[in-house]
């Protein structure tokens, strides 16, 4: 990119939320914003949902951010008056394609580019949506799973498909050395000697794809053979998820192996990570899955699902063990296979970084940039 360009980056959310659609938003923003740095280009990002108070400047200044604060109208307008003229504008969420598809009515030279996360994505683009999707210039899928049922559910043109892998936070806490943190373990009930296999994930009632629900069955038929072994799930959880878990595990007569821990700050899961001695989540709807990629930089092993995004995070079992999710039998093996190890094998910390380091994500937008605005 020698020719300066103006780059606007639309979201709904970029620092209000914990997700790992903001956490791409973010970590995107500092790449795009380093490049243009670089290139003395303009770059400039505006957030439906956030307010201007929450910007972090660790990412990006908060002289090229807006946010609005939920009011949708102003949003829109402001977007799709700057958005006019700008040589890209990305959309980080398919609900903004209506701002997206205005802006290309009144700028028909601005490259569209739109990020294709997971199952938001994973549908045929009807009606008006339809209509708008052809507008696209650029698909970002983060997985090849994505690309591949976007590509076959609505008949797009492959040469507008890339996929783009997410990345670590490059401000991830760093992992910790030493013993378990004795507080935690006598927090929540565990002693030096459990085997802690630990899933993060919001647990919602509406989104029962994430598989800790069958890691639960598993463990219960586990417990004879393996007394020591734990299930530690962080992440918030709704009422009636809540419910029906807790009504399994006490049909399980496990209450004193599962640890719900609720919302845990970012900050403290370096520590949580260090508690655990595996990490599982049998996904079988993830669109990616950053979660398996900071379990690997913690140094944790990691077992995830064949039917998804997980795929790509563990570069097709380069870096993990993958499984059928539906198959319990092959889960049990699985977490038998890694716990009954003395002592566990680390994963490849340095093959994880070549392909999902911040520097290496960088370099990826970089041709991303390139490719969709040629000199």
């Amino acid at each position: 990119m020698r020719k300066p360009k103006r780059i606007l980056l639309l979201t709904l959310r970029t620092f209000s939320g914990t997700g790992g659609i903001e956490k791409v938003s973010k970590v995107a923003g500092k790449a795009i914003y380093d490049i243009c740095q670089e290139t003395n280009s303009s770059f400039e990002v505006s957030s439906m949902y956030d307010h201007i108070r929450e910007v972090d400047e660790k990412y990006f200044p908060a002289a090229i951010f807006t946010g609005y604060g939920i009011k949708k109208g102003e949003f829109i307008y402001d977007s799709v008056r700057r958005g006019i003229g700008k040589s890209m504008v990305i959309l980080s969420h398919v609900n903004l394609l209506p701002v997206g598809y205005l802006i290309k009515l009144f700028s028909p030279k601005t490259q569209l580019v739109l990020f294709t996360h997971g199952i938001e994505v994973w549908k045929i683009f009807t009606g008006l949506q339809k209509m708008m999707v052809r507008k696209v210039d650029t698909f970002l899928a983060v997985s090849k799973h994505t690309a591949e049922v976007v590509l076959e559910n609505n008949k797009l043109d492959k040469a507008k498909v890339q996929v783009l892998n997410n990345s670590l936070d490059p401000y991830l806490p760093e992992p910790q050395k030493g013993d378990k943190t004795p507080e935690l373990l006598k927090k929540y009930g565990f002693t030096c000697d459990d085997t802690i296999m630990l899933t993060l994930t919001r647990l919602a009632s509406k989104e029962r794809y994430k598989g800790y629900d069958r890691v639960i069955q598993v463990l219960s038929e586990m417990q004879n053979d393996f007394p020591q072994l734990r299930y530690m799930v962080v992440g918030k959880y709704d009422h009636e998820e809540e419910q029906r878990l807790m009504a399994m595990i006490q049909q399980f007569g496990i209450q004193d192996k599962v640890v719900f821990t609720g919302y845990v700050p970012d900050d403290l899961l370096a520590e949580y990570f260090n508690l655990a001695d595996l990490y599982i989540m049998p996904s079988e709807k993830e669109g990616f899955g950053i979660v398996f990629i900071e379990a690997l930089f913690y140094g944790k092993n990691v077992i995830a699902g064949n039917k998804d995004g997980s795929v790509d995070a563990l570069l097709n079992g380069g870096l993990g063990t993958l499984i059928d999710p539906s198959d319990e039998k092959g889960l049990r093996e699985a977490i038998t296979s890694l716990i009954t190890q003395k002592p566990l094998p680390l994963p490849d910390r340095d093959l994880m970084m070549k392909h999902f380091s911040y520097p290496a994500y960088k370099e990826k937008w970089r041709a991303v940039l390139k490719a969709a605005m040629p000199d």
